[in-house]
């Protein structure tokens, strides 16, 4: 079993904060000899239409020197998680969980922001010091 990212718990608690509950940790899902952990797996139940509503969740600290390095580790790895999911789980989409001062830095550089553009990613930008809220981005 991979090590849980740094931030791993404070993610999982923001999501247990905003009314989801965490039902794999990680998910798990297998293909032949290929076996791949999302780190958080919940579920939300939306009152008004009585469906469950479940994403996946891969929380990333981008603790690394090289926070470039980290990020195409990152890109190749949601990309396959996505296409998992999408064989597997196709009714769950697949958040990328980082710090808001990554995404406040790091994705906000030209080459991220174009590389995002056409490869668009999911995300919860968190804030390390405040475990109560997330911003989303679609």
């Amino acid at each position: 079993m991979s090590r849980k990212d740094l931030f791993h718990n404070h993610v999982k608690h923001i999501l247990e904060h905003e009314g989801r509950t965490i039902s794999d940790d990680p998910l798990y899902l297998s293909f032949g000899n290929v076996n791949v952990q999302i780190y958080l797996a919940a579920e939300q139940i939306i009152a008004a239409e009585k469906e469950d509503k479940k994403i996946a969740v891969e929380v990333k600290s981008f603790s690394r020197t090289s926070k470039i390095t980290e990020f195409y580790s990152c890109l190749g790895q949601y990309l396959t998680y996505k296409v998992a999911l999408l064989l597997r789980e196709p009714q769950r989409p697949l958040y990328l969980a980082v710090p808001a001062i990554i995404y406040d830095s790091l994705f906000q550089e030209y080459l991220v922001v174009e590389v995002l553009k056409r490869y668009p990613i999911k995300l919860i930008v968190y804030n390390p010091k405040n475990q109560e809220s997330a911003l989303w981005i679609e």
